[in-house]
């Protein structure tokens, strides 16, 4: 008998050099799809060799501090190939988040997936 296929935690789109990321889930908080989640990210700069990332958040309202650090990791992978990461359309919950750990200036953050896209 076979598992079940894994269900996709992201859509990604290639737009020029730039690969466009949205999550599929609203809510990213638990442990097993933070780490599919992870694996996606980190493969697509391993395996496809992306290296301008930008990730759309428009979909998610709650994220763990445990997806935080898989984006951190993101970061700095990018930043070893010399690539960039830049995210988009985050909900204001989730940007005092990001303010609250000092993320924001760790991270390039825009308004939407337009002006991400001119950032790089």
């Amino acid at each position: 008998m076979s598992s079940p296929a894994r269900r996709r935690r992201l859509e990604v789109e290639n737009i020029g050099d730039v690969t466009v990321v949205n999550f599929v889930d609203k809510k990213i908080l638990d442990e097993q799809n933070i780490q599919i989640i992870g694996d996606e990210l980190t493969s697509l700069v391993d395996v496809q060799g992306s290296k301008k990332i930008l990730l759309n958040f428009s979909n998610v309202e709650y994220l763990s501090s445990a997806a935080l650090g898989k984006l951190i990791t993101l970061n700095k992978k990018l930043q070893q190939v010399a690539g960039k990461l830049i995210l988009c359309h985050i909900n204001d919950s989730i940007i005092e988040v990001f303010e609250i750990t000092k993320l924001d200036k760790f991270f390039k953050i825009k308004k939407d997936e337009t002006e991400g896209l001119n950032s790089f």
